[in-house]
This record gives structure tokens, C-alpha cells and sequence, in this order.
């Protein structure tokens, strides 16, 4: 059976962020101006307070949130929605470090996998990391009073339809689309492909309250013991969802390919300059289905690898800064 699943070529994980040509190149640098400010500022306020319990957790997050972005979820219309995470991270540990970790998961993405465009990364980071950390943690901290599992839902929630607001009026002021009719075409869809945000976040907390009990006093409350239990247990639950995701992710666009073939621009996208892992798909495997699988185990690997190296970065940091 598992030989048959394997000789069946299965829809590998959709590609999910802005490329080049969608947005002009002022926009674009501007951006990218905009976002290293934040990266900055990020790095030096993540070191003041860095907590470094919060190390193996920023490992795992990234990896847990590449894996779970290789899901792709259906929604009405023929379109597909896939989680972005941000409001995830700002949670568990905060907006500084959050936003390290998403910019660290947007930037792999670009860089190994040829999701997103260069000049774009800068806006892609800007949207699916500023905007969905910062809203989803404030809008968390408000309704968090009430339940920390609504809140949790409504921060994934809104947090997504506000990246898919700011992305079209990136789109409008790029000339790319009038606001009028793409503002309410990311919105409209992302209303629906927010609610899977929720959910998926929701899930998320509860596993972590589960495991580690102590982790919702305050941002982390967790004894240095539960590293193993971080480490062990949310590495195999990452690669899990992300080999999961290859047999079960819609084959549809996703929301803003869908609004950009509906609007008449899906075809200023532009290419990447060069491949590494194009489309999630391992290079020089003919089977698509291990191609897929083989490139989200690396991609899993490697962005825990490299959330773990900037959470140990901020820990050396903030050791010689105290």
C-alpha cells in the first residue's frame, strides 16, 4: 500500500508569497527599508529581555511553522488558504523574537525554496511577519481576559485578514490593481482562510498548554528541564505535520494567486533568478510525492536549525549585555 501511495503523484505544497513583478520596485525598496528597521530594532530589544528557556522554542516554532505552511487548506471558490504563524510565535514568545523567527521561516523560503521574490522579501516579511506578530499579540493581550483559546482564535484570525488588507494596499500603490477591487477581493478570501489561521493556532496552544503547563503565566514559564520535551516533541510533531501536509494539501491556488489570476496580474509574476528547491520539490527525484517530501523534511530541519542559532545568537547577546 505505501508503494501505491508512492507511485501516485500527490500535489506538492502550493507556493504562498508576493514574488517580483507584483509590486513596483519603489515599493518594494521601501519595504525593505522599513523591514530592516524593524529587524533591527528586533534583534536589539529580543536581546535586552531574552529569556533563554526560549531557546529550544524558537527552533521548533520555525520548524513547526514552515512544516504547517506546507498545508494547504481549501476554501470556497477553489481557492486555498495555508497558516502563516505569526500570531503563533507572538504568543509563545513574544513580538521580538516572534518576528525574528518569522523573518528567519519568509526568508528561507525565498532563499531555498524560490517562494517569494528577492526584491519582495522585504514586503513579504514586512506582512506575514510585522504585521500578523504585532496585531496578533496585541489583539491576544485584549481578548486573552476573556479565554486564552478565543483569544488565540481571534488573534490568528484577524491577524491574516490585516496581512491580506496591508497586501493589497501594497498591490494598489504599486498600480498593480485598483484598491477598490483588490482590497475587497483579500479580504473577502482571507475572511474565510483566517478562520483556519484560528483554528490551527488554537490547536497549537493547546498542545503547548498541554505539554508544558507552566508556559501561560507569562510569555515562557517553563523549567529548563522541558527543553528535551520542547526539542524531542516538537521536532517530530513539525516533520509529522509537514509530511502530513504533502499527502493532504490542496492542489488550488491560494488566495492572493487566486485574486491576482481574477484581477488580470497573476502573469507580471516574475521568476526566481535561480533554484535550489524550486516549488518544495527536491531537485533530481522524479517522484513528486518524495520530491515533496524530501524537500519539507530538509526545509523542516533547516529552519529549526536556524531558529535554534538565533535564539543561542540572542542568549550571547544578552549575556554580554548584562
Amino acid at each position: 500500500m505505501l508503494f501505491n501511495v508512492f507511485r501516485s503523484p500527490l500535489a506538492a505544497p502550493q507556493p504562498l508569497h508576493i514574488p517580483d513583478g507584483f509590486l513596483s520596485v519603489a515599493v518594494a525598496v521601501v519595504m525593505w527599508i522599513v523591514t530592516l528597521a524593524f529587524i533591527a530594532v528586533a534583534i536589539r530589544r529580543a536581546s535586552q529581555t531574552f529569556d533563554e528557556r526560549l531557546t529550544p522554542l524558537m527552533g521548533v516554532l520555525a520548524a513547526f511553522i514552515f512544516a504547517a505552511q506546507a498545508f494547504n487548506f481549501p476554501v470556497a471558490g477553489g481557492t486555498s488558504g495555508h497558516f502563516l504563524g505569526g500570531a503563533l510565535a507572538a504568543i509563545l514568545l513574544g513580538p521580538w523574537p516572534a518576528l525574528l523567527v518569522m523573518t528567519a521561516v519568509i526568508a528561507l523560503q525565498a532563499l531555498v525554496f524560490q517562494d517569494g521574490g528577492l526584491l519582495a522579501m522585504g514586503a513579504n516579511i514586512f506582512v506575514m511577519g510585522i504585521v500578523t506578530v504585532w496585531s496578533g499579540y496585541f489583539i491576544y493581550q485584549a481578548v486573552q481576559r476573556v479565554n486564552r483559546y478565543l483569544a488565540g482564535f481571534v488573534a490568528g484570525w484577524l491577524s491574516v485578514v490585516l496581512a491580506a488588507v496591508v497586501t493589497a494596499f501594497l498591490l494598489a500603490l504599486s498600480g498593480t490593481a485598483s484598491l477598490g477591487v483588490v482590497l475587497t477581493a483579500m479580504a473577502s478570501v482571507h475572511l474565510l482562510i483566517g478562520v483556519g489561521e484560528g483554528l490551527i493556532t488554537v490547536g497549537a496552544l493547546a498542545l503547548v498548554k498541554a505539554a508544558l503547563p507552566g508556559m501561560f503565566d507569562q510569555q515562557i514559564a517553563g523549567r529548563k528541564s522541558d527543553a528535551t520535551t520542547i526539542l524531542a516533541g516538537g521536532i517530530a510533531l513539525a516533520l509529522v505535520v509537514g509530511i502530513v501536509a504533502v499527502f493532504f494539501a490542496s492542489p488550488h491556488p491560494d488566495g492572493l494567486e487566486r485574486v491576482a489570476e481574477d484581477s488580470g496580474f497573476l502573469q507580471t509574476a516574475q521568476a526566481a533568478p535561480f533554484e535550489i528547491i524550486p516549488d518544495y520539490l527536491a531537485p533530481g527525484i522524479g517522484n513528486e510525492t518524495l520530491a515533496a517530501i524530501i524537500a519539507i523534511v530538509l526545509g523542516t530541519l533547516l529552519l529549526f536549525a536556524v531558529g535554534y542559532g538565533i535564539a543561542r545568537a540572542l542568549r550571547r547577546r544578552s549575556q554580554r549585555l548584562a
